[in-house]
């Protein structure tokens, strides 16, 4: 106890020292202050500006704070003001609704009354580089095979628009594509077409070009209308398998297809059957990607989280799964390399029964807090008629450690009372695809009550709190008195 005593103090202090760090360099910084006095009046003075929204006790502010000042001492010169909210305070929180602020730090760009989601590094050099762009213009001309080899070579997405003119409706939409993107994409444009790479495959203007360092290497693109434009380089700029692995280079790619709302195909399979699988699996994303679908690819090598994800075994690959943009899963396990199309067509056309992901039912369920999975939800929660106060937790979560000994005092608590069950439901190995329950972290408690009447606790995780609430929320009427001490318990869930 002494020695985890010392740590927590040291700790403590380095948190002061930071915070003192950080009110020192607030005394000469150059990061704008900002707060519910001033705020209005600052975002109208300056056509570009970002804020970053933070709260005092983060320690990812604390972390970002030495680099976002320096950033700020950098960027004087090229007229790029940094700003910064502190979000925790009753008088700035208006403003952190009206910007939808979640979490902590958060970094807004605000472009002449625009909002925009800073997608840029960290650090400080990375924050200089990314902004210096973002504050220039969208997309820069080409006059030089050099300049666009280079653009080309650079970027793993590089969109180049060829023109006949520059007071074109066409490069007015480009232009338009280019400032609603920057964040996400590089722009170049040019009247000449001749300087692109790949002599060999000439580009009559006006068109778009998108070269990426996947697939087919590039898209062409010739209508302008901008929503169109979006559109093509949304779906253009995806490979037509993304790979899910630990390669940086896939980052990007990874983030964007699970950040687009659409069904997605997974496909998980051992290396050794690759050269089978994947030929396959390829032809039908070829033949799947019209209709909307994305599709990934998997070895099972490194990737046990996202086989307990969906419930899969590893012992039982290939195995493919459909995830609609709803979140429900459709699954076949050591399915033949054949029938991977038919697996496809039969979601599309709504043939396929919902995969849903259980832990065995438990042998034994004899402990003071009673075990519910996924299969016995129903029966043992939903259509018990009984108030159960349900904990969904996750292994890992040292929240959910510390909760642990003081369920089990408030499952001793209600021990004789027949109509009250304490239970606990691993979210993680579970699915709960009930609307009835909203699981957003961990832990979270619900009592399931015998009128079925989900109610969320909010409260303090004490025994007393706990027990308090089951008593205020309970349908069912508490006994009047203990039962016989001879006689046997029969609160079997």
């Amino acid at each position: 106890m002494a020695r985890a005593g010392v740590i927590f103090l040291a700790l403590a202090l380095l948190a002061v020292t930071a915070a003192r760090v950080i009110d020192a360099s607030s005394e000469s910084s150059d990061v704008l202050e900002l707060d519910d006095s001033n705020f209005a009046d600052e975002i109208k003075k300056h056509d570009f500006i970002v804020v970053e929204f933070y709260a005092p006790w983060c320690g990812h502010c604390k972390k970002l704070a030495p680099e976002y000042e320096k950033a700020a001492t950098a960027l004087k010169e090229h007229n790029i003001v940094l700003a910064k909210v502190d979000a925790n305070e009753e008088k700035n929180k208006k403003i952190a609704s009206d910007y939808e602020i979640r979490g902590f730090p958060t970094l807004k760009i605000i472009r002449k009354g625009t909002v925009e989601e800073y997608k840029g590094p960290r650090d400080a050099d990375g924050i200089v580089s990314y902004l210096k762009k973002q504050a220039g213009p969208a997309t820069v001309e080409l006059t030089s095979t050099e300049e666009a080899g280079d653009f080309v070579g650079q970027n793993k997405i590089a969109i180049i628009g060829v023109f006949k003119s520059y007071d074109s409706e066409e490069f007015q939409n480009f232009t338009a594509l280019a400032e609603a993107l920057r964040s996400e994409y590089d722009f170049r444009h040019t009247l000449d077409a001749s300087v692109l790479p790949l002599k060999d495959e000439p580009l009559k203007a006006p068109a778009v070009r998108l070269f990426k360092v996947f697939d087919e290497r590039f898209n062409d693109f010739t209508n302008f209308y901008v929503e169109e434009l979006k559109k093509f380089v949304e779906e253009s700029s995806l490979p037509l398998v993304t790979e899910l692995n630990q390669d940086p280079e896939m980052q990007p790619f990874l983030m964007k297809f699970f950040n687009k709302e659409a069904p997605k195909v997974f496909l998980f399979v051992e290396s050794s059957h690759d050269e089978e699988y994947r030929p396959a699996y390829k032809k039908v994303a070829e033949s799947n990607k019209p209709k909307g679908l994305l599709f990934l690819a998997a070895n099972s090598a490194g990737n046990d989280h996202a086989l307990q994800h969906f419930g899969l075994a590893a012992a039982k690959l290939p195995s493919i799964v459909v995830q609609d943009a709803q979140g429900k899963k459709f699954a076949v396990e050591t399915i033949e390399s054949s029938k991977l199309s038919s697996f496809v067509d039969d979601y599309l056309a709504g043939k396929l029964k919902p995969w849903v992901k259980s832990e065995p039912v438990p042998e034994k369920n004899d402990e003071p807090v009673k075990v519910v999975v996924r299969n016995t939800l129903n029966d043992l929660v939903i259509e018990s008629g009984k108030d159960v106060l349900l904990e969904f937790y996750a292994p890992w979560c040292g929240h959910c450690k510390k909760l642990a000994p003081t369920l089990d005092e408030v499952a001793e608590h209600f021990k004789d009372d027949p109509k009250v069950v304490i239970a606990k439901l691993d979210a993680t190995a579970n699915d709960v695809e009930d609307d009835t329950f909203d699981v957003q972290g961990f832990p979270t408690l619900y009592l399931y009550t015998g009128a079925k009447q989900a109610v969320k606790y909010e409260g303090d995780r004490s025994k007393e709190d706990l027990i308090s609430f089951v008593d205020k929320h309970r349908t069912s009427a508490a006994p009047s008195a203990a039962p016989d001490a001879g006689e046997p318990s029969k609160d079997e869930l």
